[in-house]
């Protein structure tokens, strides 16, 4: 069993940035690859970031490229978002979900794990 729990949510005007958080316990960290994901109210899950086991490998959906980064303290067992140049359109829940192995997955039903999300809410 891996516990998720999400942080650094928050307001912020267009144009600002927010770092998420997501602290994992439970098992052995580094088994698992991470990603971070979104659901806007009425629309579907969406992927947005993702990371291997290392750190050395990861992924980033279309609308978020350049503008979001992705990373991880093994030591910690820590995840980040940083999220900079935040749009209206980036406003959703916010999850962070683990995976059982070493490869970067974008695909959210290949998640075993989730947290419960935290608010992002950009003001235009």
């Amino acid at each position: 069993q891996v516990q998720l729990v999400e942080s650094g949510g928050g307001l912020v005007q267009a144009g600002g940035s927010l770092r998420l958080s997501c602290a994992a316990s439970g098992r052995t960290f580094s088994n698992y690859a991470m990603g971070w994901f979104r659901q806007a109210p009425g629309k579907e899950r969406e992927f947005v970031a993702a990371i291997n086991w290392s750190g050395g490998r990861t992924a980033y959906a279309d609308s978020v490229k350049g503008r979001f980064t992705i990373s991880r303290d093994n030591a910690k067992n820590m995840i980040y978002l940083q999220m900079n140049s935040l749009k209206p359109e980036d406003t959703a829940v916010y999850s962070c979900a683990a995976v059982l192995g070493v490869i970067v997955v974008t695909t959210p039903y290949e998640y075993r794990y989730w947290g419960q999300g935290t608010q992002v809410t950009v003001s235009s």
